[in-house]
Parts: structure tokens; C-alpha cells; sequence
């Protein structure tokens, strides 16, 4: 894995090297005195624009996953290399998805950038993936590994009320030492976003109190580790949130639809996209056949033709927990 993605990087900067005449007048517009940050997700992108305001800078802000690819599929064009290099903040994930991001920034123009890494910045708050029962294994690698790889970490970090809390705090630290004429309207701005997180967060709690089940069952991947560890529920899932596989086994199947009927489930639940096959097909095997199918958005495919449209995190997480609502009555 390693391997191939220092072949890909290697043959990004080679593009990018070529183009560089063509380039010249885009880095000098970076380096016209206005901040630039990149991000690579939409919630980092969504933080950082509550973060700035009004934006007293005339802060440039980009979010480089923005054609629906996930996080887990993302290769950055020469484009965004060159974004990333000339850049005066960039903000990304951290987890193995991103093991593309140090060879970026030891080749970036701009020797100061500061780089945010948000596992890094939540630290032991990170949790490894987990094979719960009846969960799907991943398949190993044909050709196998050259040397046994460290634990993988669940990168969906974002989905935690608590730990977003965290990360904004995080990036307004760091805007506020980039810009400090402007520091007091970053941190102003961060603790009113933040009583927000706070606030939505005490919703979730509320609803999961009131709740009649507490375990939710994902024909699907499952990115909700962090959001269902921070309300103490019980999940059951087809593959792990950062897992490529597409297709569930009969063994799957069969075990997912017999905890539908064991704990006498309402909702079988997906992430977002249109493919919801196995869902259908752990509702076509249960008792009652009467099960209904509810979405929650993991916002790895938000884009911004959809903040144009009005989506926030905030929205997202609100919708969530309509969703959630439903699925534990």
C-alpha cells in the first residue's frame, strides 16, 4: 500500500513539475497577502467557515474532496498539490487514507505551513476499527504485506459531537496564531460555534434516554463508531466504516436478519449513496419482512454544490438525529 502510494505521489509531482510555467501565476495570487486554508473534507471545510465569519482576511478556503469521491477513495490531482503547497493552513483526517499528505507537505513551497492532523490533535480519543459479531472480516491482500502493519484506526472522527467540539477548538488555535489582528473574531466565533456542538449534543442525549432500543444494526459500512460510543449505544453492522468491500456473505445476511428479529428491530439502517442491496435483501430474510430502511449521512460525499444549497454540519448532524430518533423508537 505504502508502495503504490509513493508511485502515484511520485508521478502527481512529476505532473506538477511539468505544468509549472503554468502555475507561476497561481502560486503569486496565493502569496498576494491573503490567507489561504485547504481542508480535505467538508466538515473540516464547514468548521473552518463558522470559524472565520465574516471572514475579516478575505480568507481563499478550499475543500479538495468535492466531486462525491470519499475519503477512502481520494488520490489528490497535481491541482491540489499545488494547493496544499502554496497554502498558509491545511487541515486533514490523518488515518491511512491520508498516507499520501507527508510527502505533500515535505515538498510544499510555503516551509511554514501549519498542518493540522486531527487524529493527531485528538490522540488517545482515536479508536482502532473493531469485526463486531456477525460483521464481515476484511479479505487480505493476495500478494501479502512485506512487514506486519500497525493497528488501523477508525478515521471517521467527525461524527462525534464531542470530538468536532475538540477540533474546532484546535483550528481556531491555529488561525489565531496565523492571524492575529483577527484572533479575538476567530475564538468569538469558535465558543458560539461551539455552544452549538454542545447544544446538539444534549439533543442526542435526550433522545437516547428516551429511547425504547439502544442498538442499531447498518446493512452497510459503518463510519457511526464514534457517535454511537459517545451515547452508549449497541450496533451490529455488514463491514467496518472504512471497509471496500461491496458484496455481504450468506453468513452475514443471515445474521444480521436474525438480530432484526431478535431484538425485534424496527430500522435496518445504510450510510448515504443509492445502493442499499443488502439492506434490502436483511429485510427480505427477517420474520415480518416489514422492517423500514433509514439513511444517516456520514458526510464523506457532501460536495459544494450542496453547501451552496444550504448544507452545514450542523444540518447534517441535525437530520441525524431525526433519523436516530426514528430508528430507536
Amino acid at each position: 500500500m505504502k508502495k503504490n502510494i509513493l508511485i502515484i505521489f511520485a508521478a502527481i509531482l512529476m505532473a506538477a513539475c511539468l505544468s509549472a510555467c503554468g502555475t507561476e501565476t497561481k502560486a503569486a495570487a496565493d502569496n498576494s497577502g491573503k490567507l489561504s486554508i485547504v481542508t480535505t473534507i467538508f466538515p473540516e471545510y464547514d468548521w473552518v467557515m463558522n470559524i472565520l465569519g465574516d471572514n475579516p482576511a478575505g480568507t481563499e478556503v478550499t475543500m479538495l474532496l468535492d466531486n462525491g469521491v470519499d475519503l477512502h477513495s481520494y488520490q489528490p490531482t497535481a491541482e491540489d498539490i499545488m494547493k496544499i503547497s502554496t497554502c498558509d493552513l491545511f487541515i486533514y483526517v490523518g488515518g491511512e487514507s491520508d498516507g499520501w499528505v507527508e510527502d505533500a507537505l515535505k515538498t510544499a513551497e510555503n516551509k511554514n505551513i501549519t498542518a493540522i492532523n486531527l487524529l493527531d490533535v485528538l490522540g488517545e480519543k482515536v479508536k482502532e476499527e473493531e469485526i463486531v459479531e456477525g460483521m464481515e472480516g476484511e479479505e487480505e491482500e493476495e500478494d501479502g504485506e512485506e512487514e506486519e502493519e500497525g493497528p488501523e484506526y477508525d478515521e471517521h472522527v467527525w461524527l462525534s459531537l464531542e470530538n468536532s467540539s475538540v477540533l474546532v477548538s484546535a483550528i481556531s488555535d491555529a488561525l489565531q496564531k496565523i492571524d492575529t489582528a483577527n484572533a479575538d473574531v476567530y475564538k468569538k466565533n469558535a465558543d458560539a460555534y461551539k455552544d452549538k456542538l454542545d447544544a446538539l449534543d444534549n439533543e442526542y442525549k435526550a433522545a437516547v434516554s428516551a429511547a425504547s432500543v439502544n442498538t442499531l444494526l447498518f446493512g452497510d459500512r459503518f463510519p457511526f463508531r464514534y457517535l454511537t460510543d459517545d451515547y452508549d449505544l449497541n450496533y451490529y453492522a455488514a463491514f467496518v466504516g472504512c471497509s471496500a468491500e461491496t458484496e455481504a456473505s450468506f453468513e452475514t445476511i443471515t445474521f444480521l436478519a436474525g438480530k432484526v428479529d431478535e431484538l425485534s428491530l424496527s430500522c435496518v439502517m445504510t450510510i448515504e449513496g443509492t445502493d442499499h442491496k443488502i439492506a434490502e435483501t436483511i429485510v427480505k430474510n427477517t420474520i415480518n419482512k416489514d422492517q423500514k430502511i433509514l439513511t444517516m449521512d456520514s458526510m464523506q460525499s457532501t460536495t459544494s454544490k450542496d453547501v451552496t444549497n444550504g448544507t452545514t454540519y450542523l444540518s447534517v448532524m441535525e437530520d441525524n438525529l431525526k433519523v436516530l430518533k426514528e430508528a430507536l423508537k
